[in-house]
């Protein structure tokens, strides 16, 4: 897989941006580095101009690329999104069993992410950590009923549809394969980060992961 994943590019809503900054090494250390800035200081305290004294470069050349810092994690979150549909399709592709590629399914948009050889100057455990803290600002927003009618959600939602898919495979009669499946997504990134902050109110703990919930509750929920 990772051999294939190598010759793939991931692909970003191409309103999200201004340029590509897949296109040049000014626009790749300003990915890297936002990465590491925002999740530092958190994406509140984030600033175009602080990513430029960190890039050494004028904050005026980060907006050639992004209009805003909002259009930034868009990109960000859109990227993370394609690189797990990546994982999902070329992981599960060969399963033949609907049961085992839906149990397959959940574990893969479910389960902590790990560093791989791929994308070298994107840290996908830092971004993964972004995501988790982060993410609900890209849609929590006034705009978001045309930013989705302009495609900026386009990946995530189809994660969700395959996902859906897959439950409707294993359990045509079951009529909430769309909530389940967002649910899967959302209710990941929630107890990911109750398991980091609030050990207290969530079962999830070393040995049993966010992934053997959302699995179990599948399972138990559509009698599997």
């Amino acid at each position: 897989m990772d051999n294939l994943l190598s010759n793939l590019k991931v692909s970003v809503p191409e309103k999200i941006y201004v340029k590509d900054p897949e296109s040049s090494s000014l626009g790749k250390r300003i990915i890297e580095q936002s990465i590491i800035l925002i999740d530092e200081i958190g994406f509140d305290s984030f600033t175009f101009k602080k990513l430029g004294a960190s890039i050494g470069s004028n904050e005026s050349s980060i907006y050639r690329y992004f209009e805003s810092k909002h259009k930034l994690l868009l990109y960000l979150s859109s990227w993370y999104w394609a690189w797990i549909e990546y994982q999902l399709v070329f992981e599960t592709h060969s399963i033949s069993d609907k049961k085992e590629k839906l149990k397959k399914a959940i574990e893969i948009v479910t389960r902590t992410t790990k560093e791989d050889s791929n994308y070298t100057y994107i840290s996908k455990v830092i971004l993964n950590k972004i995501i988790i803290n982060e993410n609900s600002k890209s849609f929590l927003t006034k705009e978001v009923d045309q930013e989705n009618k302009e495609g900026y959600f386009v990946i995530y939602k189809r994660i969700v549809r395959r996902l859906s898919d897959m439950i409707k495979d294993t359990s045509p009669d079951y009529e909430f394969a769309s909530c389940l499946a967002s649910t899967i997504m959302e209710g990941s990134l929630h107890q990911h980060f109750l398991k980091d902050h609030f050990l207290t109110i969530t079962n999830c703990k070393p040995g049993v992961t966010p992934s053997d919930f959302f699995i179990n509750l599948t399972f138990s929920t559509l009698k599997l």
